[in-house]
């Protein structure tokens, strides 16, 4: 297993990220600003400048624990690409953060005009959302499961 999700620098020909850094925009969080929460509509996605962010999951009677924190180059959000569109984690500002952002209704109308694009995209988000699933699931072991558990 790799420590660090795909990135889209490592993932997306040249041509193909050129075409989506076109389409970003810069912003900015202050440190513990939600970026998204748990269940709202995803609309958008980030890949981290500079800062870290924090994914949250609800725990029902706790407080949501920190599933995992990204930082430089990292996507943020992937449920932007899969119906119904509703993030599946939370996400905090830790840091102040620069982000490129993506409209998500822009970049999935791109990738349906253009194949190739749309078959990189989905490579890449879906490595990120098998890296996550499986730090989340280790997260939620460590937090959760019986001392001595043993997943094999």
């Amino acid at each position: 297993m790799t420590t660090t999700a795909p990135r889209m620098s490592q993932t997306l020909p040249e041509e193909h990220r050129g075409r989506l850094m076109r389409i970003a925009r810069e912003v900015t969080f202050a440190r513990h600003d939600r970026l998204f929460e748990e269940g709202s509509r995803a609309d958008r996605f980030w890949i981290v400048r500079s800062g870290s962010v924090a994914l949250d999951m609800r725990v029902p009677g706790q407080r949501a624990p920190v599933v995992e924190s990204l930082g430089r180059g990292e996507l943020i959000g992937w449920s932007w690409l899969f119906p119904p569109y509703v993030w599946q984690l939370g996400a905090q500002a830790e840091t102040p953060v620069r982000a490129h952002e993506f409209d998500a209704f822009t970049v999935r109308l791109m990738c349906a005009s253009d194949p190739g694009l749309g078959s990189f995209v989905a490579q890449w988000v879906g490595g990120v959302l098998a890296h996550r699933l499986s730090i989340t699931r280790s997260r939620l072991l460590d937090l959760y499961a019986p001392y001595g558990y043993d997943a094999a």
